[in-house]
């Protein structure tokens, strides 16, 4: 009996710590105890594949953990979603912490599905009134300069509204942030030899809709980049990969993703998705053409429906964002836009990027109206649905930005506030 005692026990280690040391036949079963899947991979490394784990099935301080893999992994007890629909799927704003988003979680809008492009066949061609057409890979691009900035992109047709059951994700989630790195448009039009005769210049995107929009050189000669890397990584598929347009703080379509080429002219073509798409009526019966820029917005993310609240102290929270530049203030209601108090800010505040804020707020139980409004660093104000309704002679459509109002109910319950 003696004998098989020693046996037993490594003798490279205290006898106290000898019950853990395990083959790796016994580290799989006790992982297994876990409900987790072992993946082999490569190089025999050991990858966990998520799958649900009870969170009372078993101390994890008695069992060996996974050992690090090729990729990370959410924790399997957070389960953050986009919400998609035919065309989109919205960003869960209500779910997010800080002002990044995470590339899995950032909005898609699509007219004709996601490409799959091999980057090493891919080219991005300059031509029309250029002094030097050219086309340049993904691995050419790499060479020029790189550039990297955090800003934010919205679909211009970021509003949903007609039920008190919508969430932040489903009332305006076509909007979320990034880093992202690439070269300056500017450096490349340098680099081809823009033509003074040209004003403005068309992109086209890969995939099956030949996404086509319009816009002005000035803007390439600005901020407009052309990006490859979201975030720390290469661009997701969903975002334009291997390379897309980004043009700071204006609306999302005209971001052409898995861009392919440019084409220099004196005038807008006049496309389909700037004719027909991506314009909207405005009061006395006309029509507004390019539109570009997203105007200033903010909506409460907490408390939010389907929140659930009790009396005592609450940090409202949410974010804000302009198109033309900085956030320069955050104005909250708790009493049904009665009286409008300051918000605070969270630096960094960025031009052309979401913000957060927060606003402390002691709920004594009464039912009442919370909302909150954005003010940029050009005086622009967030304005109300109704203010939209009569300046607009519309309900709704393209760059609508309004107030967005929750109703707390005495029971603590909150739901969205409809056409106020």
């Amino acid at each position: 009996m003696k004998e098989n005692k020693k046996k037993a026990v490594d003798t490279t280690v205290p006898a106290s710590l000898a019950h853990l040391k395990m083959d790796r036949r016994k580290m799989l079963k006790g992982v297994a105890a876990l409900g987790l899947v072992l993946v082999q991979e490569p190089l025999d490394a050991v990858t966990q594949k998520a799958e649900s784990i009870h969170p009372l099935a078993v101390d994890p301080s008695k069992v060996l953990g996974v050992p690090p893999g090729t990729l990370g992994t959410r924790s399997v007890f957070e389960k953050p979603a986009k919400l998609p629909s035919f065309t989109s799927a919205r960003t869960p704003l209500q779910d997010l912490y800080g002002t990044i988003t995470p590339a899995d979680l950032h909005f898609e809008r699509d007219h004709a599905g996601v490409p799959r492009i091999d980057p090493t066949k891919h080219e991005l061609f300059f031509h029309g009134l250029v002094e030097k057409p050219m086309a340049f890979t993904l691995q050419d691009l790499k060479r020029f300069p790189s550039f990297t900035r955090t800003c934010f992109i919205e679909c211009s047709g970021n509003f949903r509204t007609g039920k008190t059951t919508l969430t932040p994700q489903e009332i305006c989630g076509l909007t979320s942030q990034s880093e992202w790195t690439g070269v300056m448009l500017s450096t490349l039009f340098r680099e081809i030899g823009v033509k003074n005769k040209a004003t403005w210049f068309v992109a086209e995107g890969g995939d099956a809709a030949l996404m086509t929009r319009s816009i002005p050189v000035e803007k390439a000669f600005d901020d407009a980049m052309v990006v490859y890397a979201q975030n720390g990584e290469a661009i997701r598929p969903e975002q334009g990969y291997p390379m897309r347009l980004l043009l700071p703080g204006w609306e999302g379509n005209t971001q052409i993703k898995w861009l392919r080429r440019i084409e220099l002219t004196d005038q807008p073509y006049m496309t389909r998705e700037e004719t027909s798409k991506y314009t909207e009526n405005v009061a006395e019966g006309k029509i507004r053409q390019f539109s570009f820029v997203m105007d200033a917005r903010s909506i409460i993310t907490f408390p939010s429906y389907p929140s659930q609240l009790a009396k005592g102290w609450i940090e409202i929270r949410g974010i804000a964002w302009s198109g033309r530049g900085k956030i320069q203030n955050v104005e909250v209601s708790v009493d049904e836009g009665k009286s409008w108090q300051d918000a605070m800010l969270q630096e960094p505040v960025l031009s052309k990027a979401h913000t957060t804020f927060r606003y402390l707020w002691h709920w004594n139980g009464k039912p009442t109206l919370i909302m909150s409004r954005a003010i940029d660093e050009t005086g622009y104000r967030q304005p109300s649905y109704r203010e939209l309704v009569a300046a607009r002679e519309s309900r709704g459509g393209y760059h609508f930005n309004p107030i967005t109002v929750w109703e707390v109910k005495g029971n603590g319950e909150v739901f969205l506030v409809n056409d106020r």
